[in-house]
């Protein structure tokens, strides 16, 4: 079955809106994300800022100021036991996710010969697991899982694929418990990136780099690299971890997702690309297309880790319901 998608409109789904705008040196800069984001953008009269606030739809969701924490969202330098520990991660990944290690990865676990279950069942095993990567979060998955689902059903009611993929986006975290293989936090979450060209800068701890073997390799440390510009991103390896493991189930077990919900699944940690634009080089036109919506979901992704509980069991029927409409009742895993 195809599923045809419109792309997204680039500005809010709702008739109020809320602009934060500034004026500096008389130019007016207005800060409204896609489908009812509104990012909070510190004021300040010293710096020549005025606010300007419209009315917001109470139905909305709203970008909260502060993470879990109470910091900065993916503030990757803040002082703290957790932020040491995310640091220590990065370095680990940056030293052992080599090409040979990705395709390594690929190759073995793209037998999906680990277990056999339904998506739901999945989800529920995600309640073992605590992202060691992520300086925003530590709560169990399902619950981040699901404020990202809910949080896009607000802003995109009509597109309950977006919903679902919302859902089952960070189901491959599943790779850290002992069913399937029990890989060490650096090889299963984090910022994802290219192996087989240049380390880009945007890369956060990007230091940690200079110890990993392909760094110094001929072939691997131009911008190309052994890729071609436009060569597209299915070509290109990515480090490996939940990212791509759920890609290959969703695609190996004939989900009928559109292209664009494979898309933000497999790419939806890949950070240096759609937060700083880097490796935008190695794109082809339907990347170009599938990232907007990327763009679109990685808000949520990113916002919605707040303390903001959610009902698993007043929403559940609703997401088994797409569940059902989109995948087998059993997958191999």
């Amino acid at each position: 079955m195809t599923i045809l998608t419109e792309q997204p409109e680039l500005g809010l789904q709702m008739e109020e809106k809320k602009i934060i705008s500034s004026e500096i040196d008389g130019e007016i800069n207005e800060l409204v994300l896609d489908g009812g984001f509104v990012v909070p953008k510190e004021i300040s009269k010293n710096d020549g800022i005025v606010a300007q606030d419209i009315a917001v739809s109470n139905e909305a969701f709203i970008a909260p100021e502060i993470n879990s924490f109470g910091q900065s969202f993916r503030d990757y330098n803040a002082e703290s036991e957790r932020h040491k520990s995310v640091e220590e991660f990065y370095r680990l990944n940056h030293i052992h996710q080599t090409y040979d290690f990705v395709k390594q990865m690929r190759e073995e676990y793209s037998k999906l010969n680990r277990v056999e279950m339904s998506i739901w069942e999945c989800c529920e095993l995600l309640n073992e697991v605590v992202d060691d990567s992520d300086p925003d979060l530590d709560e169990p998955q399902i619950e981040h899982l699901l404020q990202t689902a809910e949080a896009i059903r607000k802003d995109y009611p009509d597109e309950d694929w977006l919903h679902l993929t919302a859902l089952i986006h960070d189901l491959g975290k599943v790779l850290l418990l002992p069913s399937f293989g029990e890989l060490p936090q650096w090889a299963v979450v984090g910022d994802t990136h290219p192996l087989g060209c240049a380390f880009d800068e945007s890369i956060v701890h990007h230091k940690y780099f200079k110890e990993n073997l392909d760094y110094n390799n001929p072939s691997y440390n131009t911008k190309n690299g052994i890729y071609s510009e436009g060569c597209g991103l299915d070509n290109v390896m990515i480090s490996w971890g939940h990212d791509d493991y759920m890609y290959l189930v969703a695609k190996e077990n004939r989900a009928t997702l559109p292209k664009a919900g494979l898309f933000i699944i497999r790419y939806h940690s890949f950070y240096p690309l759609h937060r700083a634009g880097a490796y935008r080089h190695l794109m082809n036109k339907e990347d170009e297309e599938n990232l907007k919506w990327l763009q679109v979901f990685n808000k949520y992704d990113l916002y919605s880790k707040s303390k903001v509980r959610v009902d698993v069991e007043k929403v559940k029927p609703y997401y088994l319901s797409l569940i059902e409409k989109y995948f087998p009742a059993k997958l191999r895993w």
